[in-house]
């Protein structure tokens, strides 16, 4: 019987994929649920598996074919798996007539067997929910290995998607017994990821007596950057790397997670509260000048080129890094964007911000910034000129009318675009406040998917790296992104008088293909004319 292999539905709005890779060939036995295929979507990358066990018979769809939802990509052969299986299920059975005596042999050598599963109880560690439209992520680093003691609620494992990198605790202490998949592969959501032996591990640390000179070299790092009273605290490798890039001594620094240990959030308040620099870090660079004079002796033959001795690292990059760049480039290669400037006087926002800045932030417990003003500017130009809030789809344009401002934030691992919802029925206070805990959790890596998806508009500030002008790139599918800059005072003419103002350029980019140039530079007028007289959007004029 053939059983047919088709497009799944890919999710809202995406209505075809390409054929990234094929794991089977014509003729090959397939499982019941084996991965057969990987598709690729401008959104997801997701991998098909077969329905039910036998043979692939028929490849239709070749890698690289656009394909869409419910096509055919190919055929199994339930009946041509027949013989296969009844094969594997014999030698299966043999393999299991023979392997009670090869386990006693196993279980009689090793005297350490305790160590591997404490109390019998094995604890299966799985890919949690990763977030709507997201299927898939890749495992970047264990923080454990195989036979080490593991706490409960202790990270184990960090995986990666292309929107959000998260850790997989313990769900309960005991050892880590195996690891299913190793790092750098990529799994599903519910997939296998290792297995722990659940229960006390106190006589763990017994049998490994004779390594124990080599591992405190490995782990000197560690100890070293815990508590600094003797403890053992690991840092999770986004820690680690943050600690070692600020040059931080990380018994410093206050820490708030589970057992005492440190979360990226401590480290980046500490930096932000300007936290002293570790001492050990500055007797490092004296030893770096001993390794280059060696280059000198190199060339022997005359015209030789020395040999390059400077060095180079290549580092795979992350998931999130992969999928930023791809839509970077989509969006140039999809839209037709054009980007249009214009000057803002911030004079008005500035002294409204100075007088009212210290009453609004004891009454609503948030700080009054810019962001505000420029979100609630974009909202009532985005009322006038709905075409840069709506999107195309096939051969139709969407028309919103809601107005989910999305934020870009600079992180660690990349620019993210958490969106603040329904910014026309939110006062400032609101706005600020969500843009303050967005900020933060991106920061630390704890956003939801839900907050990362489905922004009509976004707005990038650049000016707090200090960028004067620049081209910002837009979010597909939107049609429409702010760039603000630095706040550079410039002399102006006011009236007769030449007057030094706080000037910042307003950068707008736009799909030229639904929104024409008279919208767009209409758009950046009427957000220069609510900032300049902040009057304006309280009278939603």
């Amino acid at each position: 019987m053939a059983l047919e292999i088709l497009v799944p539905t890919l999710g809202e709005s995406v209505t075809e994929a390409t054929v990234a890779k094929w794991f089977k060939a014509v003729g090959e036995t397939v499982a019941a649920d084996e991965p057969l295929l990987e598709l690729e979507t401008d959104k997801v990358t997701l991998e098909v598996n077969a329905a039910s066990a036998g043979v692939l018979a028929e490849i239709l769809a070749d890698e690289g074919a656009e394909v869409e939802v419910g096509a055919l990509l190919g055929r199994i052969d339930e009946n041509g798996g027949a013989a296969a299986s009844q094969a594997k299920a014999k030698s299966n059975g043999s393999a299991d007539k023979a392997a009670p005596p090869k386990a006693a042999k196993t279980e009689a050598k090793p005297a350490p067997a305790p160590q591997a599963a404490p109390s019998g109880e094995a604890v299966t560690v799985v890919v949690p929910a990763l977030g709507e439209s997201v299927t898939e992520a890749t495992v970047a680093k264990w923080f454990k290995a195989v036979g080490e003691a593991v706490g409960e609620d202790e990270p184990l494992v960090e995986l990666e998607t292309d929107k959000v990198t998260l850790e997989v605790n313990a769900p309960a202490a005991g050892t880590l017994a195996e690891i299913a998949a190793e790092e750098g592969a990529t799994v599903e959501v519910g997939a296998l990821l290792g297995r722990l032996a659940a229960g006390a591990v106190s006589a763990a640390p017994e049998p490994p007596e004779p390594p124990e000179p080599s591992e405190p070299k490995a782990e000197a790092p560690r100890q070293s950057a815990a508590s600094g009273a003797g403890e053992v605290m690991p840092m999770p490798p986004s820690v680690q790397k943050l600690v070692a890039e600020h040059d931080l001594d990380p018994t410093a620094i206050p820490a708030t997670g589970k057992g005492g240990r440190l979360t990226k959030g401590d480290v980046l308040d500490f930096i932000e509260k300007g936290g002293a620099k570790a001492p050990k870090a500055e007797a490092k660079p004296a030893a770096a000048p001993a390794a280059r004079p060696a280059a000198p002796s190199a060339p022997s033959a005359p015209g030789a080129r020395a040999p390059d001795t400077r060095g180079e690292e290549r580092v795979r990059m992350t998931r999130l890094r992969q999928r930023i760049a791809e839509r970077l480039k989509e969006a140039q290669n999809t839209a037709a964007m054009l980007t249009t400037f214009n000057e803002v006087d911030m004079g008005a926002v500035m002294a409204l911000r100075s007088r009212y800045k210290e009453s609004f932030e004891k009454k609503h417990g948030a700080k009054l910034g810019f962001m505000s003003f420029f979100a609630k500017a974009c909202v009532l130009a985005l009322k006038e000129l709905p075409a840069v809030n709506a999107q195309i789809e096939g051969d139709e344009i969407v028309y919103k009318n809601y107005y989910d401002i999305g934020v870009a934030v600079g992180t660690e691992q990349g620019l993210v675009v958490p969106v603040v919802r329904d910014c026309d029925r939110k006062s400032f206070a609101e706005i600020e406040a969500a843009i303050t805990d967005l900020g933060l959790r991106a920061r630390d890596g704890k956003l939801t998917m839900d907050e990362l998806t489905g922004g009509t508009f976004t707005i990038t500030n650049g000016g707090i790296y200090g960028s004067l002008m620049s081209t910002p790139i837009l979010n597909p599918p939107q049609s429409g992104i702010l760039g603000m800059h630095k706040i550079q005072p410039r002399p102006m003419a006011v009236g007769d008088k030449m007057e030094l103002r706080p000037m910042m350029y307003l950068a707008m980019s736009y799909d030229h293909r639904i929104v024409d140039g008279r919208e767009a530079v209409t758009f950046l007028v009427r957000v220069k004319e609510a900032i300049e007289d902040p009057q304006r959007i309280l009278l939603d004029m």
